[in-house]
């Protein structure tokens, strides 16, 4: 009887448990068919798809952002080169311009007129600008040396009072053109200086001091000292030591201050016309009234000649350094 009964409860429990388990695939097939019916995909590709569409947006979103910042980039490009040449097509539109009335667009009437006034003016153009280049050339080659020499002191050696040295060397970042320009007249003008080019020069190379030594400073600490100790070593003397090693090794550094050293030189004229006293007439200093007088022709000549012959200028100076065998890596007109 025992075994009998314990039969039956073993059978009974068996079945509860069959029923349970298809309750529960009913209970999972009607989920599934619910879903199928929804999005009419079985559960398991519904899954897959979810993680899919999940990562689909992360890399839709990595292309959209790549995609504004091309955009942002190419339009960046557009502005920047627009607002360099820009100016320049004006310029050279206004040196072509005889009548240009306003608020016509465009000009009426096209002529070599303020070429050929100024060019057959006489020697006065020919000389302002040949006193500019050489101006510009030795405010750049004195700027260099001095912040050649400033920046190797600074990081090469440690001495008294170098901090306050240091802070000399830009100390005309701080004083405003025109402070500095008439406080420099007075001391000029005791030396003997003023109304000469002497005193232009000086001036212009203590207000391109400061660039020159900020740019030396960071080429000098980047070059370090171990190829000029390696130079010793082998026995090099020190006219080769700098010839073929220190000078090469500074020389991109060299190029950039000695560019922005000769372009703040012709480009400045305040200080030139301060210094200057009107004896010392360079292109800024002739090339001023015409911008503000109603013949603008005349003042596009000149911007466009200085530009070509500054041009000329980098040039020849790159030349220079390519004959000497002492060159960068990479010219500065991509050669």
């Amino acid at each position: 009887m025992d075994s009998g009964q314990d039969g039956r409860d073993k059978q009974r429990i068996n079945a509860e448990i069959i029923s349970t388990i298809c309750a529960t695939g009913q209970g999972v097939a009607k989920q599934d068919t619910a879903r199928r019916n929804a999005t009419g995909q079985p559960a398991r590709r519904q899954k897959k798809l979810l993680h899919r569409g999940q990562r689909k947006p992360r890399h839709g979103c990595k292309r959209g952002y790549q995609r504004e910042y091309r955009r942002a980039s190419i339009i960046f490009c557009i502005v920047y080169f627009t607002c360099i040449f820009l100016p320049l097509v004006l310029i050279l539109v206004w040196s072509l311009t005889n009548v240009w009335p306003w608020p016509n667009l465009l000009p009426e009437r096209l002529s070599l007129r303020a070429f050929t006034q100024v060019y057959t003016s006489g020697a006065n153009f020919l000389s302002a600008l040949f006193l500019t280049v050489t101006i510009g050339i030795a405010v750049s080659l004195l700027t260099v040396f001095a912040a050649t020499l400033a920046a190797r002191a600074l990081v090469l050696h440690v001495f008294r009072g170098r901090e306050v040295f240091r802070f000399a060397t830009i100390l005309p970042f701080l004083v405003p053109q025109t402070v500095f320009a008439m406080g420099i007249q007075v001391l000029f003008f005791k030396l003997g200086l003023a109304n000469t080019v002497s005193g232009v020069i000086i001036a212009h190379c203590v207000v391109a001091l400061p660039y020159a030594a900020t740019i030396m400073v960071d080429v000098t600490q980047a070059a370090g000292t171990h190829l000029e100790e390696q130079a010793r070593v082998m026995g090099a003397s020190s006219f080769n030591m700098a010839r073929f090693v220190t000078l090469p090794v500074l020389l991109p550094g060299i190029l950039s201050a000695a560019s922005l050293s000769y372009i703040i030189s012709i480009g400045n004229y305040f200080v030139t016309l301060l210094i200057g006293g009107g004896n010392v007439s360079t292109v800024m200093t002739i090339m001023f009234p015409f911008l503000a007088s109603e013949d603008r022709a005349i003042a596009g000549v000149y911007v466009v000649s200085f530009l070509a012959v500054t041009l000329l200028v980098f040039l020849a100076f790159e030349m220079i350094l390519g004959r000497l065998g002492v060159r960068e890596r990479k010219s500065l007109f991509g050669g």
